[in-house]
């Protein structure tokens, strides 16, 4: 079973922290042309390639939603020509101020089930330092209409580390966005990425250990409140946690389609390119438009599980990861032994996870399970 990409690159306003491949420039002909190029992708993938079937359809950005519901729902039914969509999950990025009940109405009778709306803060003096457009009463609003007119399967991001945030700060957003009854949420340390105006601003952030204590407060608090931590940034309720997203941690095949979407498809990697026009024109006039490419070898692959697999809580089974790989996991497992004698990890009836006081340094902790078996990665 596949999972299904599709990067929308479209936003009203980019926000000041962001550096993801998406731009406010655009008129109704490059929405349409997009599209166009979206729906011939699906032709060069799906036709030559055989028959296909997916589980998962997942449209991110950008603001997918800025497409509107029609561009939404042809681009599925064209997709739907081209592969069986097994019981799926379809997934649609939303921001709070482009949203109604127009476009959740056509959503849901497109076959959408799922809504991932960007919140981000309860408070709007750090929505506006975040050059958010939304006030909170506005994602109030999205979010009861969301339930009302499309799913009550809804995600919900929330940002911590902020500017000028304190512990009172945080505790207030984290229960006025509870408080919009979420399936689904995710947390996000600020991070000032190069090159965006947020990091030109050069803000002070609260400390490292000011931010360690807000994520693990974050954690108590939604396991608490019902929510099942099943990888570093995200949290579910029972049977809620997303399916696509899972993939990327499981190394499942997913295709991207869209400028600057990513894919891993029978073991190799491929990423298109970020040029929105250059994409476009070259899917349409049948260049190339692949911007890296890589074929991981299969004991590369398995290094790469157990990157991935360390994020989630599942963590790493034993037997699985010999059945999956045929490699015996004890060369990993002598790294990380050290982590369980600290508190950073535990190895509990053959499996291997990190505890949230793992997951806050996991990045080094991976680092050196990998450096010490795989050099070369």
């Amino acid at each position: 079973m596949l999972g299904v990409y599709i990067h929308i690159p479209f936003c009203k306003r980019k926000c000041l922290y962001c550096d993801f491949c998406s731009t406010s420039q655009y008129d109704e002909k490059l929405l349409d042309r997009y599209v166009q190029a979206l729906i011939s992708q699906f032709d060069d993938f799906f036709i030559k390639g055989g028959r296909y079937e997916a589980d998962t359809v997942y449209f991110g950005g950008g603001t997918p939603s800025v497409l509107g519901g029609k561009r939404i729902a042809h681009l599925l039914k064209e997709l739907q020509k081209r592969v069986k969509l097994q019981h799926p999950e379809i997934t649609v990025e939303v921001n709070p101020e482009s949203c109604d009940k127009k476009l959740f109405k056509t959503l849901r009778a497109a076959g959408v089930n799922r809504i991932s709306m960007g919140v981000q803060s309860a408070d709007d003096e750090e929505l506006k330092m975040l050059g958010r457009l939304h006030t909170f009463a506005q994602a109030e609003q999205a979010a009861a209409l969301c339930r009302a007119a499309c799913t009550d399967n809804l995600s919900v991001d929330l940002m911590y580390g902020l500017p000028g945030q304190t512990m009172e700060k945080l505790r207030t957003s984290l229960d006025r966005l509870l408080a919009l009854e979420p399936a689904h949420i995710s947390c996000y340390a600020l991070k000032l990425e190069d090159g965006t105006p947020m990091a030109r601003q050069n803000p002070v952030l609260p400390d490292d250990d000011t931010q360690a204590d807000m994520y693990l407060y974050l954690v108590d608090a939604l396991r608490e409140r019902g929510y099942m931590q099943y990888e570093i940034s995200n949290f579910a309720r029972e049977g809620r946690k997303s399916r696509h997203n899972s993939k990327y941690w499981d190394l499942s095949d997913y295709v991207g389609f869209g400028c600057a979407a990513h894919s891993f498809y029978n073991g190799r990697r491929s990423r298109f390119t970020s040029d929105i026009g250059g994409y476009v024109e070259g899917v349409l006039g049948k260049q190339p438009i692949v911007e890296e490419a890589d074929e991981l070898s299969f004991g590369n692959r398995n290094g790469e599980y157990v990157m991935l697999k360390l994020r989630t809580s599942e963590g790493i089974d034993e037997d699985a990861f010999f059945h999956r790989f045929h490699v015996d996991f004890s060369s990993y497992s002598e790294r990380l032994k050290k982590y369980v004698a600290s508190g950073h990890a535990v190895h509990e009836h053959g499996v291997w996870r990190l505890t949230p006081k793992g997951f806050l340094v996991s990045n080094t902790i991976i680092g050196d399970v990998l450096e010490g078996v795989c050099p070369h990665e």
